[in-house]
């Protein structure tokens, strides 16, 4: 019996060139599974074989819990009555094992047992080739299709390996049949049940920059460097591309000569559009170059909002929102800015009405008339803590004010900012501190919400993104995020 084990674990490791501990494993699993057969299906057992003399030994084993968690008698036992029956040196997590009656391998079923284990070896096989082709940091792959399953998912043959397509990761309107080749880049590893799998995509940035990378050696060398890519697959698409020699053109040498290496890569991606963007460190200019072909008047940057208003003339502006929202939408991508497009008008109509806010404020807050807010909003005051706190020789700077008018604007808004403070204080007090440790949470916002009676992460957490938006002025993603978080412990339960 013990010879007949070693014979066919040498006959194995040979027969697959896999390790010999790989083969007893899958032989073990093998004798433990057909134990069980005589036992309840919740048991577990373990069989360790002698790697000298292949003797073998089967014992049925235990999980330690604390008494209340068992809910398995057959595979769990509970720490008192394990320290009652092993001793008192048995702790929470470790096993205890009881000795079985070792079958005979004859009537383990020659064939079922080899099939345990020669799947076990498929399976090895399959996470070696897999991570010899991991080591090799390859994400733009490339192979044949094997076949195309009914979902319309694609089968890839990649060497030894298989890998998928999904169908929402293949360009729309392409239509990739049986034995063609094609090209995809690693998604992610997909560990499965039926064992890890490869899978890749056609749609992801990432592929279209490896394409680049492919066919314009210069970025290879070092001298060109890709920044970002966004995508609308098959139709449209931008990359911004930066020279790390100056005397190179980044988009002339993406393009390649009479547009060579810019085809090469359309032709893999069904004729998307490719923009090529020259990047810029200063985010206004990314903006302006990721918008072409409309061409920019101005450019406004909210550094807070991570936003920009740009502004482009009337006959631009089409252009530069391009078909269904599809130029701003991808130029916003690849910088991450929000990016708000309006007309000349648009943007008067849009400064006009944030003056007149502004207006409101300071004569309400600051008791000024209108002409002295305007003279204020003109030297680019836009709130009471500047009015309040800005160095006073620059306020002494503005010709309309003299020391007196300074001095006093400055100590209104100081006496109207210490108290909007207490008051704030004083609404915050009820409000609890999970509340106000959520991320994105402000003791203004905190204030705000206790008001109407919001003073707890439960009561946050209750509200849709348009009613908070409504009841506090935030805008729609920070309501979005701060729900968000709200709502975070509930899945953690």
């Amino acid at each position: 019996m013990s010879r007949e084990i070693l014979l066919l674990v040498d006959a194995l490791a040979r027969e697959k060139n896999v390790d010999r501990e790989i083969v007893f494993g899958a032989l073990e699993m093998a004798l433990a599974s057909a134990t069980k057969k005589n036992m309840a299906d919740d048991a577990d057992v373990r069989v360790s074989i002698d790697r000298e003399t292949g003797d073998y030994e089967s014992f049925r084993r235990w999980l330690i819990l604390p008494d209340a968690e068992v809910t398995n008698d057959d595979a769990e036992i509970g720490l008192i009555d394990a320290r009652e029956e092993y001793g008192e040196g048995v702790e929470v997590g470790q096993y205890v094992e009881a000795p079985l009656e070792p079958i005979s391998f004859g009537r383990v079923g020659a064939q079922a047992a080899k099939g345990v284990i020669l799947q076990r070896i498929r399976d090895a096989e399959r996470e070696q080739i897999l991570s010899d082709f991991l080591d090799r940091n390859e994400y733009l792959v490339s192979g044949s299709i094997k076949r195309i399953e009914r979902g319309g998912n694609a089968i890839i043959e990649i060497g030894r390996l298989e890998a998928m397509i999904p169908r929402e990761h293949m360009i729309p309107r392409e239509n990739l049949r049986t034995g063609d080749r094609t090209k995809a880049a690693l998604l992610r590893v997909d560990r499965g049940a039926r064992g890890p799998q490869l899978l890749l995509s056609r749609t992801s940035p990432e592929f279209l920059s490896s394409l680049f990378e492919l066919e314009v050696p210069e970025i290879e060398e070092g001298l060109l460097e890709i920044k970002g890519c966004a995508r609308d697959p098959g139709l449209r698409a931008k990359i911004a591309v930066h020279s790390k020699d100056p005397r190179i053109d980044p988009v002339g040498t993406c393009v390649g000569l009479r547009g060579s290496r810019v085809t090469a890569v359309r032709n893999e991606v069904a004729g998307e559009q490719v923009d090529i963007i020259i990047w810029s460190p200063d985010p206004a200019q990314f903006v302006i170059s990721a918008l072409q072909p409309a061409e920019v008047v101005s450019i406004v940057v909210d550094e807070e909002h991570h936003s920009m208003d740009v502004v482009v003339d009337e006959s631009n502006l089409a252009i530069a929102i391009g078909r269904g929202g599809q130029n701003v939408r991808l130029a916003s991508e690849l910088t991450g800015w929000t990016i708000n497009l309006m007309s000349e008008s648009e943007s008067a109509q849009k400064m006009d009405e944030e003056r007149r806010v502004i207006r409101e404020l300071f004569v309400e807050r600051l008791d000024v008339d209108a002409e002295l807010a305007d003279i204020l909003i003109d030297e680019g005051f836009t709130t009471l803590e500047e009015i309040a706190y800005v160095p006073l020789a620059e306020m002494q700077e503005i010709e309309e004010l003299d020391d007196d008018t300074i001095n006093e604007l400055r100590e209104r808004a100081r006496n109207v900012l210490l108290t909007e403070a207490i008051a704030t204080e004083e609404q915050i007090e009820n409000v609890s501190e999970e509340l106000l440790a959520l991320p994105g949470m402000e003791k203004t916002l905190a204030a705000k919400l206790a008001q109407h009676g919001v003073t707890t992460r439960d009561g946050l957490a209750d509200f849709a993104v348009d009613e908070l938006v409504e009841l506090t002025g935030v805008d729609e993603e920070r309501a979005a995020n701060l729900i968000r978080e709200a709502r975070a412990h509930w899945f953690e339960e």
